[in-house]
């Protein structure tokens, strides 16, 4: 009795230092990342675009839908600050509706590979065996699919709207999130914290939730961040072929590919969306850098 009741006592310890560990950590990364300007003037551009998303509705001086056809394509004014479209629509609610669309196309892919990813990566690298061959064989078999044409495949087949352009990206999005979760449970799962779980007899659901997970959040976050300009990339290259985002949806890929018939002249219809798209995949990517490397623990204080 008193040998499982210090075993016990231990096991409390380890949790105990280990949470203590893991709040140092969470603090010196915040630390690192503050300290890096340029990942920080990345952030504050990401959270003016979840800013402009969320309060599009209060921004936008016209629906995105609104036309006119008398004023169509004209250039950037006082009453247009970016011009109108070519049946006369207000490019800046349109571009200003675009950030809701690709941050929401965005967020909602990685929300469904976080899912999947590590779903499939826990039980492969917790379970092993079988299943870990099984799940081993499948990412194989995705990461030897071209993902980009994958996509196309499934809008093809599926249609071409927004729920179907969520669910083709993220079929193919869950891949990396899985390959980094297996990779993380496997270096875990020996670990004298998870044996001590073990041998108090914790449930296996607990010590894979509760033990496993939180430890290996570290590179899924780089991941899921990483991921989201990835995301909104392709969906604009999707929107850009005429699969992705239907009318009246504004989709800053498909403005990009609505604009190349009047290119030559009226520049205003591409120049600005492009710029949205380049803005966006370039914050989101300088955060994802800064975590990496404010995440670090081998980093240089």
């Amino acid at each position: 009795m008193s040998a499982i009741v210090t075993e016990k006592t231990s096991s409390s310890a380890d949790t105990l230092m280990d949470r203590q560990k893991s709040r140092n950590l969470w603090s010196d990364a915040a630390r690192r990342f503050a300290k890096n300007r340029l990942a920080m003037a990345a952030f504050v551009v990401v959270m003016l675009l979840i800013f402009t998303a969320v309060f599009a509705n209060f921004l936008a001086p016209a629906p995105y839908d609104f036309a006119v056809l008398k004023d169509a394509r004209k250039f950037p004014s006082a009453e247009h600050w970016l011009g109108t479209d070519e049946v006369g629509r207000d490019m800046l609610s349109r571009i200003i509706y675009g950030a809701r669309i690709s941050l929401t196309v965005g967020f909602s892919v990685q929300a469904i590979a976080l899912v999947i990813g590590v779903s499939l990566g826990l039980a492969a690298g917790f379970l092993g065996g079988w299943v870990d061959f099984l799940i081993a064989r499948v990412i194989e078999v995705f990461t030897a699919i071209p993902q980009v044409l994958f996509a196309l495949f499934l809008v093809s087949i599926f249609g071409s709207s927004m729920q179907n352009v969520i669910l083709a990206i993220a079929l193919i999005g869950w891949v990396e999130i899985c390959r980094l979760t297996r990779a993380q449970i496997f270096a875990l799962r020996e670990r004298e914290f998870i044996e001590a779980a073990r041998v108090i007899g914790t449930p296996n659901i607990q010590i894979m939730f509760r033990h496993l997970l939180p430890n290996a959040l570290t590179p899924l976050i780089i991941a899921v961040t990483l991921g989201i300009p990835t995301a909104i990339f392709t969906e604009a290259g999707l929107s850009f072929l005429g699969l992705g985002i239907n009318d009246p949806l504004p989709s800053w890929g498909k403005m990009v590919g609505n604009s190349f018939s009047y290119i030559r002249v009226y520049w205003h219809l591409g120049v600005f969306p492009t710029l949205m798209i380049a803005i966006t995949m370039l914050s989101f990517s300088l955060v994802g850098d800064g975590l990496r490397d404010a995440l670090d623990p081998r980093a240089k204080k």
